[in-house]
């Protein structure tokens, strides 16, 4: 977490990058740095934390180079909110401009998912005690009153053998027992009811709404009818299993305090944030300084409603307002036909960081089939090992593979390290298709060269082929 005493350092974020992503080492220090740079604000002294800005980054790079996976790995390292964006999304018809702050209130929905989450482990003891409460109610209901009923004398009975004095001791007695056997899960097949609450909101609807209501007040809204409305609950008949999933969830929200949850997700949404705008290079103007009118005049219109956000303005959300100054904006696009002096200069102001990737080459295919702890092989590998099936693969299968990608990209399409995607699929699938049926349990399947050849030869061959491969 950001706001711990210690975080990586640059040199070790980029080492946690580079275990899923190859090359880059661009692109992968100017995150770091600005990563980095988030836990320095933080600690510095609280009359500058407010002067500090982050500095966003603009990538620039063709599709399957590794920006959008830079992005995200970034948030996981740091668990941070993270949410990704197409800015052309914005220039849909009826949309141009519209309501680009939904961004933001997607950023705080993932950060008070998050937060919950946290708060809900912190408390899964005490709501899983609660729920064992609830199913041994279910199982063996508790003796009303204090056990004042008649006592039976005992004969010749020591103490711990003695009979039960009431009704109500042995009612605890048998409870003590099953909720041992509930502990031990020999009663996870058993049947019981539960009372399960149902949600009222689903059911609110606010006809139209009032002209200039925006998204978040809509939202609001309908919170606030919901909460009106008295809970209701519908009886259901599952297994102890099943109650035992359905009742954490109910019985770990009772114990968080939701006011507490939406201040810490707003304050982790401002300090911690992270928004990646994808695409940035389809709402760049090309018509140029000349002006030019058309859809340029919606790509234009749609930078300057983004502009405010990334500068940093006050946005209305319904779990609270939320300041956008200190979220980290990273944007990304090809830019193959615009560039980013096409955007406006406001906007490119905003980006002050811009950083170029580099084309994938066939020594960096091979990398990313073997390397990466989510490599494509050892996605399959382990996919196959489901069904007792062991595949491995060759060195020089590897490369081969990799320069069938390469060669493939060079000739049809560049799409980056997706081509990986499409070649190895062709190479599998008659595989993935005869497990089980045909090659059965404990096989071990070794993938070399010339099986690459032999399968993928008319890939190579057939140039026109290739391009409906995808």
């Amino acid at each position: 977490m950001l706001d711990s005493a210690t975080f990586l350092t640059p040199a070790q974020i980029v080492a946690e990058l580079d275990k899923y992503i190859i090359g880059q080492h661009d692109a992968k220090r100017h995150v770091a740095i600005a990563l980095r740079n988030r836990w320095r604000r933080l600690h510095a002294p609280l009359d500058m934390q407010r002067e500090i800005v982050p500095n966003n980054i603009l990538m620039i790079g063709s599709t399957g180079v590794g920006k959008t996976e830079i992005a995200r790995r970034l948030a996981s390292i740091a668990n941070a909110p993270f949410t990704k964006v197409e800015a052309s999304k914005f220039t849909e018809v009826g949309y141009v401009g519209r309501d680009v702050e939904s961004m933001v209130r997607d950023l705080v929905e993932q950060s008070v998912n998050m937060v919950k989450q946290r708060r809900k482990e912190e408390v899964k003891s005490r709501a899983a005690q609660a729920v064992e409460d609830i199913i041994l109610d279910a199982l063996i209901p508790p003796v009303t009153g204090s056990g004042l009923a008649a006592t039976k004398p005992s004969v010749g009975f020591g103490a711990e053998g003695a009979l039960p004095d009431s009704d109500y001791e042995l009612n605890e007695r048998t409870r003590e027992k099953f909720r041992l056997k509930i502990r031990n899960g020999e009663l996870e097949d058993r049947k019981i009811d539960i009372q399960v609450q149902q949600n009222n909101t689903p059911g609110i609807g606010v006809m139209g709404g009032p002209a200039g209501m925006d998204e978040a007040s809509m939202a609001g809204l309908q919170d606030m009818l919901g909460s009106m409305l008295p809970k209701k609950t519908r009886k259901r008949k599952v297994t102890i299993a099943e109650a035992r999933k359905i009742l954490l969830d109910e019985e770990a929200a009772k114990l968080i305090d939701m006011d507490e949850v939406k201040d810490e997700a707003i304050r982790q949404a401002e300090n911690a944030g992270i928004i990646f705008i994808d695409e940035i290079d389809k709402v760049a103007s090309r018509a140029g300084k000349g002006g030019g009118g058309g859809p340029d005049v919606s790509r234009e219109g749609v930078q300057r409603d983004l502009l405010p956000i990334v500068e940093g303005s006050a946005v209305s959300t319904k779990y609270g307002i939320i300041h956008t100054d200190h979220i980290l904006f990273i944007a990304a696009g090809a830019f193959h036909v615009a560039k980013p002096s096409d955007l406006i200069p406001e906007l490119q102001g905003r980006f002050p960081i811009r950083v170029e990737l580099q084309s994938l080459t066939k020594d960096d295919f091979f990398c990313i089939l073997k390397d990466p702890k989510n490599a494509l092989t050892k996605q399959y590998e382990a996919l196959l090992q489901a069904e007792e099936v062991q595949l491995s693969f060759d060195d020089a299968a590897l490369e081969r593979l990799a320069e069938i990608a390469f060669e493939v990209n060079s000739e049809v399409e560049n799409i980056g390290a997706r081509r990986l995607h499409t070649v190895m699929s062709r190479l599998l699938n008659d595989i993935l298709f005869d497990v089980p049926d045909v090659i059965g349990a404990h096989a071990q399947i070794q993938i070399t060269k010339d099986l690459v050849e032999e399968r993928l030869r008319d890939m190579v061959r057939n140039r026109d082929l290739s391009q409906y491969i995808l």
